[in-house]
């Protein structure tokens, strides 16, 4: 899985992401490959937050829903991002209530990710979510929460993106996001997470 910097990373690589995408849909079986590596890392820590062991097979499914539709998709690198987050969250969906294992808590509610600056408990949050230890932390929240933290830390959405696939108001993932990383930074033994002025992570969204 990407380490805490994967969100970056993603939003580096969209330039590419749109243009493999593209040549995908021309029948290119080569983009389509880069396309799936530059997806998947992210689209799986998503769905191991929603469905644990099961992401792989999650993620199987969706991707054959992902290849079947892919002339249907108009947009670019980071709209791609988006909807493939919004077919893996279906098939999630599916798959749990196949389990017939109810969601945690509500729905996610709220928008884009309000952190405090650098160097925060927040910031060593979100370095950690990279790991299994963490990711498991991560289902521990109530999903709303859970759900904005890993659209916005661990696929790398942007805020009012994150809010297209959960069918939310941007701006109630924002406080989900912000709950869920407060929450987070104190299971990881962080303190005091209130005590610098908040800024938003992403503020040209």
């Amino acid at each position: 899985m990407g380490q805490g910097t994967e969100p970056r990373r993603g939003q580096a690589y969209d330039g590419e992401l749109g243009a493999a995408v593209e040549r995908a849909q021309q029948g290119d079986e080569a983009a389509f490959a880069v396309a799936y590596r530059l997806v998947q890392p992210g689209l799986l820590g998503y769905l191991r937050g929603l469905v644990g062991d099961d992401a792989e097979d999650v993620a199987s499914d969706a991707w054959l829903e992902i290849a079947r539709d892919l002339g249907r998709f108009r947009g670019d690198g980071a709209g791609f991002r988006g909807w493939t987050a919004t077919i893996a969250r279906h098939r999630a969906l599916d798959h749990l209530r196949r389990q017939r294992v109810r969601p945690r808590s509500s729905a996610l509610e709220q928008d884009v990710l309000e952190l405090p600056g650098p160097q925060s408990t927040h910031d060593q949050a979100l370095e950690a979510i990279s790991t299994e230890h963490a990711l498991e932390l991560v289902r521990g929240l109530p999903r709303d929460q859970a759900e904005a933290v890993l659209l916005r830390v661990v696929v790398g959405l942007d805020g009012p993106a994150a809010a297209r696939v959960l069918g939310k108001r941007p701006g109630a993932v924002r406080t989900a996001a912000h709950r869920g990383l407060k929450r987070l930074a104190g299971q990881l033994g962080a303190e005091s997470v209130t005590d610098e002025a908040p800024r938003t992570l992403g503020e040209s969204t």
